[in-house]
């Protein structure tokens, strides 16, 4: 009786074995996320450097364009007749000149400055770093929309602490102003003007 407890218990023994090896293993996983690999610390600044991160860009653009232009051409012209001889001596002495002159000048100046900030999302990472990032901001007021596009190419080394860069460190910078309504409509030439400009 006793020799059959104890193949009994054995028995339990290595079922108990046996399914303790087959149970999947649980792991304990850390409440933050695991991004080492890819440069992030929690200790580190949190600043854009891979696709979909976002980024700020401090627009601060000034430019000024002159020119001046001048044009001068002139030109003259004279003819001289004798008077006639023998049988053409009825024919007098005869002169005539010309001459014609044309002068133009012109000169243009323009200055542009644009501040503002737009917040971008990086939407390709070259094999060099170089950061690819593009985004759209649109305000709207009064039924006017007011719309700023900026696209460009830019180092994660120019990115600052506080996840922002100026736009003068974008490279192949496009910033594109545009908007719609009322106010932007009345901007615009009607239909005749234009076909006014371009039949005169």
């Amino acid at each position: 009786m006793q020799k059959q407890g104890k193949r009994i218990a054995l028995a339990l023994a290595i079922l108990a074995g046996t399914a303790g090896a087959l149970a999947p293993v649980a792991s304990a996983q850390s409440l933050w996320s695991d991004r080492g690999s890819s440069g992030y610390s929690i200790f580190a600044d949190r600043k854009a450097h891979e696709v979909g991160d976002i980024l700020t860009i401090v627009i601060s653009e000034s430019t000024t364009t002159s020119a001046t232009r001048s044009h001068a051409n002139s030109k003259s012209g004279s003819v001289s007749l004798n008077a006639g001889v023998g049988i053409f001596d009825f024919l007098k002495a005869a002169s005539a000149g010309g001459s014609d002159s044309q002068k133009s000048s012109g000169s243009t100046a323009a200055t542009d400055t644009v501040r503002g900030n737009v917040t971008v999302t990086v939407v390709d990472v070259q094999p060099n770093g170089n950061m690819t990032v593009e985004g759209t901001q649109s305000i709207w007021q009064n039924k006017e929309e007011h719309r700023i596009t900026l696209r460009g190419v830019c180092r994660q080394d120019d990115v600052t602490s506080s996840n922002t860069i100026p736009s003068t460190k974008v490279a192949d910078a496009t910033v594109r102003f545009d908007g719609k309504g009322p106010l932007n409509a009345k901007q615009r030439q009607g239909i005749l003007t234009q076909i006014f400009n371009i039949l005169f």
